[in-house]
């Protein structure tokens, strides 16, 4: 995910997995409100699946088909994440800073 200045980075994907992004000058618009929500419920699907995660038992013989889709949304849910913590840090940059350059 390539940073795109003064865009935010929105919480979900378009067409062949593209990043989508929002130009607005109002974090309290529409979309920006819509953005957070459902920013608040990925994160909130991945704690569960974590939660998830630490319940499967160490040495526990477990089924390959559940195991494997645990895997899947755990990778799901870690791009959500991913994607969640690079539009709030591009957010938090401070214009004119030297990192910024």
């Amino acid at each position: 995910m390539t940073a795109q200045r003064g865009l935010r980075l929105l919480p979900w994907a378009g067409p062949d997995g593209k990043p989508c992004y929002l130009s607005t000058d109002d974090p309290e618009g529409y979309m920006s409100r819509l953005a957070d929500h459902i920013e608040s419920v990925q994160l909130g699907m991945a704690r569960e699946l974590l939660e998830e995660a630490r319940q499967v038992p160490d040495g526990t013989p477990m089924n390959v088909h559940k195991l494997s889709l645990l895997a899947g949304q755990l990778a799901g849910a870690l791009r959500d994440v991913i994607r969640v913590a690079t539009s709030r840090g591009e957010r938090l940059a401070t214009p004119g800073h030297p990192e910024d350059e």
